[in-house]
């Protein structure tokens, strides 16, 4: 919260082209990158043309990453051939490029015995990079649309993505590179480890450039890990600064874009109202996470065990900081963990689910959280305006038929599309042969916990899915595309439509945006928006198991 002014001014000035710091070694740099692209910084988009650029950038990135991934057999370097025991199948591989390029980064196969390095490097840590600058992109376009008056565009995709990547990316990247090295995360190439174990066995010790992809993993509100135990694996995250950082670094640009929102529209308290009930749903959940993992469960209790729930959980950081680092990434679209999942109590789950289903309106993805935020304030906005009998608005942008519209179709593909694939998932034998751990309601939450994951981008998982076969290879990339370019579509249509209007004033029946009140009515309507599409599969799943107890 500290951080969130600075660098959300900081965020307004870069992609509104006002003078930074970094700007006498960047602007060469950018003007270069311009040439090379065939890219006039000055022509600006309509909301139609910034949709299709920003699509077709991420489908020649899945291309591009799926071609790497299909040939990574012929690609020099480490590791040796006989380290790599999970086949990379087309399947496989059309999730994983699908994963990457849409930033959810969800991982059907562990790291350290699928990729090359190279892999790792020239694939995945460069999509972390320009998936997480698109969805800054298509944030700032967002914002733009509410900004402006009278205006038929939004900015120009390939200056936002560059400007993006480099004032931004970039150079946090690079400094947190730095410090991982600093506190012992490996950056190499060399072989493989073998070593004796003190109970004379022999262990396989992966090596690698770990450290890239583990910061720009989190910056970028990605998630995908260098190993298949992520964030608990003591070479990827090693101290108490190094974890620490990690979630600093997945909630700093997301909880900045509030205040970055309301300098770009005129109205920073408008911001800080959106900022202020991130903040308060973050908590709650925090609250009812922590105390859920605090318990023990029945069968484990009357052994007399004490200290919570520590099943699943790393001993480096026991309950708290795994409810902690649970908390933040399943509101900041970023899959990274340190402790497994599927071990977490009922209501913990279930804290984690509604995260995601709420469509991660705490802090969110890079851009893409500021918008999920806002819509759900524009459904706020529509109820009030309901209730008083005035056709709604908010910063002086009317809300008419056709923005209403547009709103309703964001708030209702989420369910539009989990709830069909999870039902797929359960009614079929090709889905149920997935879930391999558990049955009855946990074996439920385990294939809404996947697809709702997939379709916020997050990539989080319960680990008794076995996701890497076929069925859930190829399905829950559909949650990937609806979640990534399905949203952003209607989030940029509607932001060119609002454009397009001229300003109203402010008048007696106008609902101010930047009062305690109307934080109020946002907080009540993520909430009843939520129950409404999603209770009755939380009452199967999360809610009835804990129950059963």
């Amino acid at each position: 919260m500290g951080l969130a002014r600075p660098v959300g001014l900081y965020v307004a000035r870069v992609f509104e082209g006002e003078r930074t710091f970094p700007d006498l070694v960047l602007r060469p740099v950018e003007s270069l990158l311009y040439q090379i692209m065939g890219v006039r910084p000055q022509q600006e988009m309509t909301a139609a043309a910034y949709f299709l650029s920003f699509a077709v950038f991420t489908l020649l990135a899945t291309i591009l990453l799926f071609l790497l991934l299909h040939c990574q057999q012929w690609l020099p370097g480490g590791p040796d051939d006989s380290r790599l025991t999970t086949e990379m199948t087309p399947d496989l591989a059309v999730n994983t490029a699908v994963s990457f390029s849409t930033t959810t980064t969800w991982q059907a196969y562990a790291g350290e015995s699928t990729l090359r390095y190279l892999t790792q490097l020239v694939g995945l840590v460069s999509q972390n990079f320009l998936g997480g600058a698109a969805g800054l992109a298509v944030g700032v376009a967002f914002i733009r649309g509410l900004a402006r008056k009278n205006s038929a565009t939004l900015g120009n995709f390939w200056v936002d993505l560059v400007r993006g990547t480099l004032w931004i990316m970039l150079p946090l990247a690079t400094l947190g590179c730095l410090v991982l090295v600093w506190q012992g995360v490996p950056l190499n190439l060399t072989p493989y480890v073998e070593v004796q174990t003190i109970q004379g066995s022999t262990q396989i010790i992966a090596q690698g450039p770990i450290a890239p992809l583990e910061i720009v993993k989190n910056l970028g509100t990605n998630g995908g890990g260098y190993f298949n135990a992520n964030g608990a694996h003591p070479y990827a995250n090693p101290t108490p600064l190094t974890n620490f950082l990690g979630l600093l670094a997945i909630a700093v640009l997301p909880a900045s874009f509030p205040i970055t929102f309301g300098h770009m529209v005129g109205q920073p308290r408008a911001g800080w109202v959106l900022l202020g009930v991130m903040v308060v749903l973050f908590v709650g959940g925090l609250i009812v996470c922590d105390a859920a993992e605090r318990t023990m469960s029945p069968p484990i209790e009357r052994l007399g065990v004490v200290g919570g729930n520590m099943e699943g959980k790393e001993v480096r950081f026991g309950t708290g900081d795994s409810v902690l680092t649970a908390v933040v990434t399943s509101n900041g679209a970023t899959g990274s963990y340190n402790a497994m999942l599927d071990s977490f109590q009922p209501l913990g789950i279930f804290v984690l689910l509604v995260n995601m289903l709420i469509g991660e309106v705490v802090f969110g993805g890079l851009g893409t959280g500021l918008c999920g935020m806002i819509m759900t304030a524009l459904v706020g906005v529509f109820i009030g305006g309901l209730m008083v009998g005035r056709t709604p608005q908010y910063l002086g942008k009317t809300l008419q038929a056709a923005e209403v519209k547009l709103i309703a179709l964001y708030t209702l593909l989420t369910p539009l599309v989990i709830l069909p694939l999870t039902g797929l998932a359960i009614a079929t034998d090709a889905g149920r042969n997935g879930l391999v751990t558990n049955g009855g309601p946990r074996a439920f939450t385990e294939a809404v916990f996947a697809y709702t994951s997939c379709m916020a981008n997050n990539g989080l998982t319960m680990a008794g899915l076995d996701a890497n076969r076929v069925f859930y290879n190829l399905t829950t990339p559909v949650a990937m595309v609806a979640g990534r370019i399905g949203l952003a579509g209607l989030a940029l249509a509607l932001a060119g439509r609002l454009a397009a209007q001229g300003r109203k004033a402010e008048g007696l029946g106008t609902l101010p945006c930047d009062t305690p009140m109307f934080g109020v009515l946002v907080l009540g309507t993520v909430l009843l928006v939520g129950a409404l599409s999603f209770l009755p599969a939380l009452a199967l799943g999360p809610i009835a198991e804990h129950f059963q107890r």
